[in-house]
Order: C-alpha cells, then structure tokens, then sequence
C-alpha cells in the first residue's frame, strides 16, 4: 500500500476520525498494516467500550477501506454515535 501523506481532516465523527488519522500515523512511521489494525480497533473500543470487538473490526476495517485505500471524502455508514 503506498503511504499516504496526512491532509486536513474532513470527517464529522470523533472516532472516526480518531480511528483513521492513528492509522495513518501508524502507517507512516512503519507500523506493518495489521499491527495498524489492531491498534486502531482498541482506539475505537475506547470511544466505544459497549462495541463488540466484531463490530469494531467491521467499522475500523470499513473507514480505512473508504478513507485510505479508495480515497473518498464523502460520509460513511459508521457507527451510531453523534459526536460531530
């Protein structure tokens, strides 16, 4: 995957945010995309602990896939918060 440079955030959510911005960090200082993974899905467990860890997984999974590696501005499904 090419690195990515880190730009101004136009997500709405906090934990989204939050979740796609540590990837990116992660990423760029040479964490391997698993370990990147893993760390993200903690980082949203602790802005949600009623998440289940699938659920988590799922989310952290769609936002990179949507933020990361196809690129896109536009909103996602995301999680039912409302911390805008």
């Amino acid at each position: 995957m090419a690195q990515e440079q880190p730009r101004e955030s136009q997500i709405a959510r906090r934990c989204e945010r939050a979740v796609v911005t540590a990837y990116r960090e992660l990423r760029l200082i040479g964490s391997d995309d698993m370990s990147a993974f893993q760390a993200c899905t903690a980082l949203y467990r602790i802005h949600h602990p009623e998440s289940s860890i699938n659920e988590a997984r799922r989310l952290v999974a769609e936002w990179i896939d949507h933020h990361v590696v196809q690129a896109k501005t536009g909103p996602t499904d995301g999680c039912a918060c409302d911390d805008n």
